[in-house]
């Protein structure tokens, strides 16, 4: 990889206490959670993909965030949080301020262990809430009420000088007037981070039979575009901008580790499900692991790694990927990163008529100056149907 940028490293963890209506993550219901084993196993494969970067530290790359996501991160035990933050520090280092996130929910989550988790070392928390509504939570399928909402924030900002939280909008009857209010009433709790995610039906869940029933209804056109440009401009009142289509933040309290992704950064993914993307002498490899939990384990303990064999992308391949990550952040792309990173430029990698079309109409922008492209505001809003066309 690129030894000028830090690794970022995911730990999946793949156990709910429910599964979520809306939710097509690689997550998983026991009557008992193997924590032990599972906790065991991570720990293997990181020490396993550790050897294969370098025999000694020397050889690997620093790491500069660790996102425990999941599933639900904060039910693992604490000790193996803790483990896992030990064993990245000595088997790779990290950067003086590197990020060490927990995805949290309110149900399983009290001031202890998240006071355990501060001791661990993570460092920044963030907590699925998805709505402060009790009808949308019902709906949404969470265990939690709204005041539980409230406390598991209150606890969280009172241990971490970094909290984030998730909320669920564009939801079934839902118009601007009540999504401002609920906005406003989150804003008032919010640190520095919030994620603000439309509604949208996902293939192989609970909701896609229902919808496809037609038990419910979603904002779509011009009023989920309503929605979208109300969640801007609410959150920009409040000092949290719109950094990415779906993250809002004060300037310098981004996701630095998700910014990796969107920048098109290398990070390794370790535990069942985990993607990665890991460069090496100028090819980057996309990493993946076994999706099932207990058949990942086995091959853990059997030989170290639950990872299926790499597939080699091509410059192409990485311009592509570069291109759907990138245009999704205000920011947009350095051209002249996109070229050191995929061998080619972006107007190799794009359609010209496209690309030209697409700035004309106020879609994205191209500054030769500074060597940026970006998606303007509209441009997110449709960035899905604008890339099918635009890339190559």
């Amino acid at each position: 990889m690129d030894r000028e940028e830090p690794l970022a490293l995911y730990v999946h963890w793949p156990f709910c206490l429910s599964k979520c209506p809306y939710c097509d993550f690689n997550s998983h219901v026991r009557d008992e959670i193997p924590r032990a084993r599972f906790g065991a196993a991570l720990r293997r494969e990181l020490a396993h993909e550790a050897a294969r970067m370098g025999a000694t530290r020397a050889e690997r790359p620093v790491v500069g965030s660790i996102f425990f996501g999941g599933g639900t991160p904060s039910l693992m035990a604490p000790e193996t949080v803790a483990g896992l933050i030990a064993d990245t520090r000595t088997l790779f280092g990290t950067t003086a301020d590197v990020e060490i996130t927990l995805e949290a929910n309110p149900t399983s989550v009290e001031t202890g262990l998240l006071r355990a988790f501060r001791d661990a070392g993570v460092n920044r928390i963030s907590i699925g809430i998805q709505s402060l509504e009790p009808e949308a939570l019902r709906f949404l399928g969470r265990e939690h009420d709204a005041q539980q909402a409230v406390t598991a924030l209150e606890q969280a900002r009172a241990l971490f000088g970094r909290v984030s939280f998730d909320l669920i909008y564009a939801r079934p009857g839902q118009d601007a007037r009540a999504w401002r209010a609920e906005l406003e009433a989150a804003l008032a709790l919010v640190s520095d981070h919030l994620s603000l995610y439309q509604l949208t039906i996902e293939p192989g869940t609970r909701f896609e039979s229902l919808y496809r029933q037609g038990r419910f209804r979603l904002p779509e056109g011009d009023d989920a575009a309503r929605l979208y440009d109300l969640t801007a401009e609410v959150a920009a009142r409040h000092g949290l901008y719109g950094y990415e289509i779906s993250n809002y933040a004060r300037p310098g309290a981004e996701s630095r580790h998700n910014l990796t992704y969107w920048r098109y950064g290398d990070y390794l993914g370790i535990g069942p499900g985990a993607h990665g993307r890991l460069t090496r002498n100028g090819v980057t490899a996309a990493t993946r692991r076994h999706r099932a939990p207990e058949p990942w384990a086995e091959r853990v303990e059997r030989t170290g790694t639950g990872a299926h064999p790499e597939d080699m992308l091509d410059n192409r391949d990485r311009a592509r990927e570069m291109l759907l990550m990138g245009l999704r952040l205000a920011e947009g792309i350095s051209t002249t990163r996109f070229t050191h990173r995929t061998g080619m430029s972006v107007q190799e990698a794009t359609d010209p008529d496209i690309m030209q079309a697409a700035i004309t109409e106020g879609y994205l922008t191209h500054d030769p100056a500074r060597h940026t492209l970006a998606a303007t505001p509209a441009g997110r809003l449709r960035l899905e149907s604008l890339l099918a066309a635009l890339v190559l």
